[in-house]
């Protein structure tokens, strides 16, 4: 079970954000980095977080980039900064859990130290608006009759996409055929293009291809409020919850006490209504998982997500 709230207490008061609510952290500028290039969600959610972080403290969130190695590079220089906490760093799963299972990228996961997780982008199959498959048992129907058949684009090899594809494969008891591509940008524009028969993507590219895809499940405890006629993975009895998640971390020199006030800061953005508005508008999942909860949280993903690179081959052992 995943040991988080997909509904923010919206109506708790002490949670709202006000003019006059600085906090005591931080006491200057904050420095986030994002180990990506600008434009993708990690980068979308910086900018949402960034004006309601100065309302609330009164300091700026300053965004930057330090994109390479998929976010490795940025992550394995995390411990040699400044652990004050004015120093901050963008923690993608199944990223940092998945990179260091494969090969040696200067760091470990257990030697992260993330500090709160807000968001997933849900695991979503999307085909093109005038595909045969009208819903996700016309798909499930036709893999199992034609192994192999069905092809999925996806953003990369042994990617959260490949991950998804291969979790759906054993859930649903098919076998389909991944198809990795360069990116988001890519595997989408191969579905378009009727290149593959179905893409393994997020619910956010839904949101952004409009009346060019359909969406025939996704990887929600409930129906996303701006798709209320795409089911769930687990209404059409595949037990299939999750996706790309984001959160923030600290470099390992940081105190107890300033992780835990980085974090309470943003759950406090988080579960501003503002921000879950947007979030919901984007088809993110907004949920809550603050730093006292973050090793069972990534206990849980960790073993999920070694389970099944394992049986992909995809690990060093």
């Amino acid at each position: 079970m995943h040991r988080f709230s997909t509904v923010p207490m919206l109506f708790a008061a002490a949670l709202a954000l006000t003019a006059g609510s600085a906090a005591a952290y931080p006491d200057k500028d904050v420095n986030y980095i994002i180990p990506f290039n600008p434009g993708g969600e990690s980068d979308i959610a910086a900018r949402l977080q960034q004006p309601l972080f100065n309302e609330l403290t009164g300091k700026q969130l300053i965004v930057k980039y330090q994109a390479g190695a998929g976010g490795a590079q940025a992550w394995s220089q995390l411990n040699n900064m400044e652990g004050d906490g004015h120093t901050i760093m963008g923690m993608n799963l199944p990223h940092i859990i998945l990179q260091p299972m494969q090969q040696d990228v200067g760091y470990k996961t257990e030697d992260l130290v993330p500090v709160y997780y807000f968001h997933y982008t849900p695991d979503a199959i999307l085909v093109p608006a005038d595909s045969q498959f009208q819903t996700i048992q016309d798909l499930v129907d036709y893999a199992k009759q034609n192994p192999g058949m069905v092809t999925f684009s996806g953003s990369g090899s042994n990617s959260a996409n490949h991950l998804a594809q291969q979790r759906f494969d054993e859930l649903a008891g098919v076998t389909t055929t991944y198809i990795p591509f360069g990116g988001t940008g890519p595997s989408v524009t191969a579905l378009l293009g009727n290149q593959v028969m179905a893409s393994m993507g997020y619910s956010t590219v839904a949101a952004n291809q409009g009346d060019q895809v359909r969406m025939l499940a996704v990887a929600t405890d409930e129906r996303l409020p701006n798709f209320p006629d795409v089911p769930t993975f687990r209404e059409a009895g595949i037990d299939m919850v999750g996706g790309a998640y984001r959160g923030v971390g600290v470099p390992k020199s940081t105190p107890e006490e300033v992780r835990q006030e980085v974090s309470d800061v943003f759950q406090r953005i988080n579960n501003d209504p503002r921000m879950v508005q947007q979030m919901e508008d984007g088809a993110f999942v907004v949920i809550d998982v603050p730093y006292g909860e973050v090793d069972a949280f990534m206990a849980e993903r960790a073993a999920e997500i070694g389970g099944i690179a394992q049986r992909m081959g995809i690990t060093q052992n």
